[in-house]
């Protein structure tokens, strides 16, 4: 099997979905815009070969080194970069090189458009919040009039939480409009709810072999639109309404053969057209794992290798190892420079060291979203995490 992994070098934990391709046999030919000599030793270590371009964005380039690798190892039967910002242009290369085994550029609409995603979120039977697309000041008025105050403004195409703003008055939306970019927006009315993900790895049938969730206290919107620190944690168990949720959209989306991240609202309170408190709301699919370390977050918390179970559904279509039972919570406390904090790295360190699966400080490009240092812990109980959140987190005065 020929696999041509884009960017297997960033995020930089990626290169064990290359890992595990190459102890299964596989041919894992990658794609990346970093010189050879500066990659990892991770990196080339899972590679059968590497191919060097200038830049990921120049399609031309990138064109050119799957035509080479074709060429030089015969028909590739996967192409993939597990990366959000890459699905289109990934859809592109499956369509021009007919590789059949991902989403191809006449699929990948449905995908990327937050507006196209309703219509299959309602074959689901999975509710979701009323939205419509910014065209003008008067008629977004005309929707806040029906929805009222506050509202979500987003781009219809966009990579995670960018550029999401949440408007919560008449000068908040004179003020959106003023700096309004020549991109599509849609706007939704607000939900009152928890954020909770599906995560998933779904084989070619459309099943599940492997579904785990992930809590989001705080929106990464918040997180990058009023500097908040984030905070979040796998679960150490799926809830029956998320799971039934979760699979009903990955059927309605038709989705195959891929790791999937799924986003829900849990409401904190009964709202018409959506659900009873507790119930599940759709917010958005993403066609590939959740961001971050979050892929890492659910071996932990499992005690599994997720790159390992979706490396088995790429080349066996199933799952080849057993679940671990040891299912405990991950979680993830993020820290900010521009902010004092009750409790140093020393203290933090003594009190959970023992329990500190990962800490560091974070890639500059992250920082927006993830804070400049992250620690990582493993916990029995939900009750625990809030605690470490807590202690990680408390601000001086």
């Amino acid at each position: 099997m020929n696999f041509v992994f884009i960017s297997p070098q960033f995020p930089h934990t990626y290169w064990n979905f290359c890992d595990r391709l190459k102890r299964n046999g596989v041919n894992v030919l990658g794609i990346g815009d970093t010189p050879y000599d500066a990659l990892d030793w991770n990196v080339k270590n899972s590679l059968t070969e590497y191919y060097w371009v200038d830049s990921l964005e120049n399609y031309d380039q990138v064109f050119r080194a799957v035509a080479f690798f074709s060429f030089k190892y015969g028909k590739i039967d996967w192409l993939e970069s597990n990366n959000e910002y890459w699905l289109e242009q990934d859809a592109k290369l499956r369509t021009e090189f007919h590789i059949t085994s991902g989403i191809g550029s006449e699929d990948i609409q449905k995908y990327k458009s937050k507006a196209d995603m309703k219509k299959y979120y309602a074959a689901a039977g999975v509710p979701t919040a009323r939205q419509t697309v910014v065209s003008t000041k008067e008629a977004a008025e005309e929707f806040i009039k029906t929805v009222d105050y506050p509202v979500i403004v987003k781009p219809e195409i966009g990579v995670g939480a960018n550029d999401t703003h949440k408007l919560s008055s008449q000068e908040d939306l004179d003020a959106f409009f003023a700096a309004l970019p020549e991109v599509p927006y849609v706007m939704e009315e607000f939900v009152d709810g928890d954020l909770r993900s599906y995560d998933a790895i779904i084989d070619s049938k459309g099943d599940p072999v492997f579904e785990s969730m992930t809590v989001w206290p705080v929106p990464v919107m918040d997180t990058v639109e009023e500097h908040k620190d984030l905070n979040y944690y796998t679960a150490a168990k799926l809830p029956a309404g998320l799971q039934k949720a979760g699979r009903a959209t990955v059927k309605a989306f038709g989705v195959k053969s891929r790791f999937v991240h799924l986003e829900f609202f849990r409401l904190r309170k009964t709202k018409a057209g959506l659900g009873k408190k507790g119930d599940f709301a759709g917010l958005e699919v993403n066609m590939r794992p959740a961001g971050g370390y979050t892929p890492d977050m659910m071996n932990f918390a499992h005690s599994i290798d997720v790159y390992q179970i979706w490396a088995d559904m790429v080349t066996a279509d199933k799952r080849l190892f057993p679940e671990s039972g040891d299912d405990q919570f991950c979680v993830y406390a993020g820290r900010r420079d521009i902010y004092s904090y009750v409790h140093t790295h020393g203290e933090i360190m003594e009190k959970y060291g023992s329990c500190m699966v990962m800490q560091e400080e974070m890639p500059e490009m992250m920082v927006p979203q993830m804070g400049n240092r992250m620690y990582t812990v493993k916990l029995k109980t939900e009750e625990e995490a809030e605690e470490f959140i807590r202690f990680v987190q408390e601000k001086e005065d």
